[in-house]
């Protein structure tokens, strides 16, 4: 533990180095960091996916680092430093886990924690279930949490099964607008179908996110290898049919 804290300390004193000694440091504002957070953030998800430790590492190191960042820059206006980032996560924490330093019992139910854990943040201060949802999540993620949310409040269905049926009469309402060719209804439709979707990956314990994201990663693979197939043999794509094409893709599907 004393090597772990001597290592924080010593980041500590580098950050106070840089911001007195670094022109580019000495510049940054919480404005101009914040995008570079979330690049940083996507980098770490980018490594979560991959599954590879040593980026994920590095990441979190650069993500420290921003924490560590933003907390100079608010001891310098007198807002907040680390001591009193540390402080808030750490009595957050602890009130938000009684079944662990208080008296209450959950039995090893998670669902029952994640229950207990959205009437404790209304304690807090919340006013809505859905007040603590960032308005600047990407639509799937947002969409997601919001499911999430008012799932642990009980506003869920009963069976996991009769989403289908949902998905079914919300397939069938695009279909109908798509039709009409009412290009805001055709929008609100595809909105609530996605949105359907989203509620029965979730229901069956799949993140919609990670999923969509490691199909996106697959139709790359693939698609690269039928680019990198189609130049090896001195033609373009535009030039061949489309059977043409999925004779190639067939055959990256066996590489994956």
């Amino acid at each position: 533990m004393k090597e772990k804290l001597a290592t924080f300390e010593q980041l500590l004193n580098i950050m106070d180095e840089l911001r007195e000694k670094c022109p580019w440091d000495r510049e940054q504002t919480f404005e101009s960091l914040r995008n570079l957070t979330i690049e940083e953030t996507y980098e770490l998800a980018d490594a979560i996916l991959e599954r590879n430790f040593e980026d994920i590492k590095k990441e979190l190191g650069d993500i420290l680092l921003h924490i560590v960042f933003y907390a100079r820059l608010g001891s310098e206006i007198g807002a907040f430093d680390i001591k009193d980032v540390l402080e808030s996560i750490n009595k957050k924490l602890i009130f938000r886990h009684p079944h662990v330093f208080g008296d209450i019992d959950v039995k090893g139910d998670s669902r029952q924690v994640v229950k207990n854990w959205e009437e404790l943040k209304i304690k807090e201060g919340n006013k809505s279930v859905l007040g603590g949802v960032p308005g600047s999540l990407p639509a799937m993620i947002k969409a997601n949490r919001i499911q999430e949310k008012v799932r642990a409040v009980g506003f869920d269905w009963d069976e996991k099964s009769q989403i289908w049926e949902k998905v079914k009469e919300e397939l069938g309402e695009l279909e109908d607008e798509i039709g009409k060719m009412d290009k805001e209804k055709m929008e609100n439709e595809f909105g609530d179908l996605f949105f359907s979707l989203i509620n029965a990956a979730r229901l069956y314990n799949v993140d919609p996110e990670t999923a969509l994201e490691r199909t996106n990663k697959k139709f790359i693979k693939r698609f690269n290898y039928l680019e990198d197939n189609t130049l090896k043999k001195g033609r373009k794509l535009k030039n061949m049919t489309l059977d043409e094409m999925n004779a190639i893709w067939d055959e990256a599907k066996k590489e994956d």
